[in-house]
């Protein structure tokens, strides 16, 4: 579409969210919002919601207090996000995993699809860094490979089901090795583990790996998009080791409970979509791997839908027993 219709769409899009805002007689946002991310401090969701959230605010008028409600592979914070008033005070920075946990949990305290109202999702992740601690003696993918059939390697993952766990699973089976696995509370915690030795290997978010490979505490061996990040383009992708191997690290969504008014959705939406336009965040954001996005709701809602089916099947592919 050429880029004058589609500035036409955006302001037509921005009008008539305003026009919802007048006609419902509600000044939202009148306080602070409280944005929940279901994970701990300094993971990769973390960084991309406070990065985006700054700007959001901006946007908005009114402070996005993050919330870190880590643990279980983001269902506690999810929880609490199902449960709060659909009054858009309370939304959810989320990865993909909310998308997974449906296929590794025999049972959950929410229903994915029915308690919560889809917003946007700001960003795409194009990959993650397959990255091992210095004391590995692998220098490539096709090494650690070689090293992983010969001796036990553990790799850290944010959790069971979580997008980088199932990632690095698909590694293995593409591989035909099998590192043992060892869960975290979230992606900072594993990269803690990682970076002190207490597990070998990691598949991890570009957006927290670069201070750690500039300083060489990581080694980075191959990248799992389709194609090299040009933030560091002299890392191999996964598939030049193993011809065919992609795996896209998923989106980054908005969430609100159920029942959140459809004008308090568009707004957001808008809010987010000129958020992105920011040439600060764009880089910042690109340079970690992630495409700025922000697609309509209801698009994105038909990729949530479609989402819980292919991480489903990964996650049966992987033999992963839901728990």
């Amino acid at each position: 579409m050429p880029a004058l219709a589609c500035g036409a769409i955006f302001l037509a899009a921005d009008a008539w969210a305003q026009a919802a805002l007048t006609s419902s007689g509600r000044a939202w946002p009148a306080r602070p919002i409280r944005l929940i991310v279901p994970f701990p401090p300094g993971g990769g969701t973390d960084a991309n919601a406070r990065a985006i959230a700054k700007e959001v605010e901006t946007v908005l008028g009114q402070p996005l207090v993050v919330d870190n409600r880590g643990g279980a592979n983001a269902i506690i914070g999810s929880d609490l996000v199902a449960k709060a008033a659909p009054d858009g005070y309370t939304l959810m920075h989320i990865s993909d995993a909310f998308a997974i946990n449906p296929s590794t949990h025999k049972q959950l305290p929410f229903d994915t699809s029915r308690d919560f109202t889809p917003i946007t999702n700001p960003i795409v992740g194009q990959g993650s860094l397959l990255a091992v601690n210095p004391s590995v003696p692998a220098k490539s993918v096709t090494e650690l490979i070689a090293l992983a059939r010969k001796q036990k390697l553990t790799f850290g993952s944010p959790g069971v089901g979580n997008v980088l766990h199932l990632i690095n699973e698909a590694f293995n089976l593409r591989a035909g090795i099998q590192m043992l696995h060892v869960p975290y509370k979230g992606s900072g915690p594993a990269l803690v583990a990682l970076l002190g030795g207490e597990v070998q290997v990691m598949v991890v978010p570009p957006v927290i790996a670069m201070p750690h490979l500039k300083a060489g505490r990581l080694r980075p061996l191959g990248y799992s998009g389709a194609k090299r990040l040009p933030a560091i383009a002299d890392v191999p992708t996964i598939g030049e080791a193993l011809p065919g191997f992609k795996q896209d690290t998923g989106w980054h969504a908005w969430f609100g409970p159920a029942k959140t008014p459809a004008h308090i959705v568009t707004l957001l939406h808008s809010a987010i979509r000129k958020s992105l336009q920011v040439p600060a965040l764009r880089e910042y954001l690109l340079a970690g791997g992630y495409d700025p996005t922000a697609d309509p709701p209801a698009r994105f809602q038909q990729d949530f839908q479609n989402d819980l089916k292919r991480w489903g099947e990964l996650v049966r592919l992987a033999r992963i027993a839901p728990i």
